[in-house]
């Protein structure tokens, strides 16, 4: 091998790690150390207070909102499912402002019937602190959090799946393939997908 192609191969093997290393301080960079919600009993609910489990998802939701009503049973089944798993599930009732909502339209004709009223536990984010921390801009929108170090790791934000008008035509479902991949120990990357849904109104 010539050293011209010895110096081509060395530069771009260079540029290879200067990349990946990039990328590695890219994901790392997206962590949570800790937040603080209020229960119904008006009791704070802290982040770190599940460091003990495998993964925590924070679902911002709101009762008024017709893309949250779509998902509640889809909420309540993921919940139910993942939670045997050692995931626990934050529902947090984040205010909307349905007046400015882009989504606004399509929410208004997503007067479909639905398989009754679920009551998710719902948690008070107060003065939207956690939705800001987060990134959270839709109802619903899911951030997945895994315990990390003495913080956690932002692995998913987003849609929970790629039909927020029919179940029965969800051909992806986001946030159930992120679990398992955290769930198996994979955590190749951080996905963001965009969320259908209210917008939280901000104070």
């Amino acid at each position: 091998m010539s050293l011209r192609r010895i110096s081509i191969v060395a530069a771009a093997a260079l540029l290879f790690c200067t990349v990946a290393v990039g990328v590695a301080r890219a994901q790392g960079s997206r962590s949570v150390t800790d937040f603080s919600l209020k229960n119904s009993a008006n009791t704070e609910v802290a982040l770190k207070s599940y460091a003990g489990n495998k993964a925590v998802v924070v679902v911002f939701v709101n009762p008024a909102c017709a893309f949250s009503k779509l998902y509640q049973s889809r909420l309540s089944a993921l919940s139910t499912e993942y939670g045997a798993r050692g995931v626990q599930f934050l529902f947090v009732n984040a205010p909307i402002n349905l007046e400015a909502s882009a989504d606004t339209g399509e929410a208004e004709k997503l007067k479909i019937k639905t398989t009754g009223s679920i009551d998710l536990p719902l948690l008070t984010d107060e003065g939207q602190k956690v939705s800001t921390l987060l990134g959270a801009t839709k109802t619903p929108e899911v951030v997945l959090l895994q315990p990390l170090g003495d913080g956690f790791a932002v692995r998913y934000k987003g849609a929970i799946d790629d039909n927020p008008q029919v179940e029965s035509y969800v051909k992806e479902r986001y946030l159930a393939q992120a679990l398992d991949q955290v769930l198996a120990g994979r955590t190749s990357g951080i996905a963001d997908k965009r969320a259908a849904g209210c917008l939280i109104k901000k104070f």
